[in-house]
């Protein structure tokens, strides 16, 4: 399940800008470069450059416009990892704001260094049953094709996947590791602590022993 335009935390007592501004800010960054960005689904680099010579420092970035202005810079290129999380990004919130995007790489991120999910981004996004709408990550086992039919979306999926995967800080979702729309009101939510609100999304982190899947619908 997946989030809306305006971010709300929780705990954190800090207001984070609109995804409106954000988005604003990052056609500004981009200008006509953004309406035009686009990139093959299938992009597979023989040879990935470190974040340093790409030109991403993001141990230098402190604050969310940081990480906006990163995500102008950066080419939307990767390998086996960064198409996992491009594709995830894509499929559960290609509709969100920046900030949605952002945090549902967050919380893909968290669960893979969390030590209870797989080790890997790839892992994280298509651990299942292999069952039909039996899987963490309802994209990756609706039956629904996952052919890459907006390339502009693709491109700026893949450019918030290549920030992240560098070090980008978290700072949308305080540690969730869940996630569902608004629309629906999932059993386990309640288990959880609740950190944030973004665009159609909460966001959760848990504080129990409780393993259940984020799943997002498209």
């Amino acid at each position: 399940m997946v989030a809306a335009a305006v971010l709300t935390t929780f705990g954190a007592g800090v207001a984070v800008a609109a995804g409106t501004d954000l988005d604003g800010r990052l056609d500004t960054v981009l200008g006509p470069a953004r309406a035009g960005a686009a990139v093959a689904v299938s992009a597979r680099p023989t040879q990935l450059h470190t974040p340093a010579t790409r030109g991403v420092a993001t141990e230098q970035v402190t604050d969310l416009p940081a990480v906006v202005r990163l995500i102008a810079q950066v080419e939307p290129d990767g390998d086996e990892e960064w198409r996992c999380l491009s594709e995830a990004i894509y499929h559960e919130a290609r509709g969100e704001t920046l900030e949605g995007q952002v945090a549902v790489a967050e919380v893909i991120l968290n669960r893979k260094e969390s030590g209870r999910y797989p080790s890997t981004v790839c892992g994280v996004v298509e651990q299942g049953t292999g069952q039909r709408n039996m899987c963490q990550f309802s994209y990756f086992c609706d039956g629904r094709s996952d052919a890459v039919s907006d390339e502009r979306a693709w491109a700026m999926a893949g450019r918030v996947a290549r920030v992240m995967l560098d070090g980008a800080p978290r700072l949308l979702t305080e540690g969730a590791m869940f996630y569902h729309t608004k629309a629906v009101s999932p059993y386990w939510a309640d288990e959880f602590t609740q950190t944030a609100s973004i665009g159609a999304h909460l966001f959760y982190r848990e504080d129990t022993g409780l393993r259940m899947a984020s799943n997002a619908s498209r």
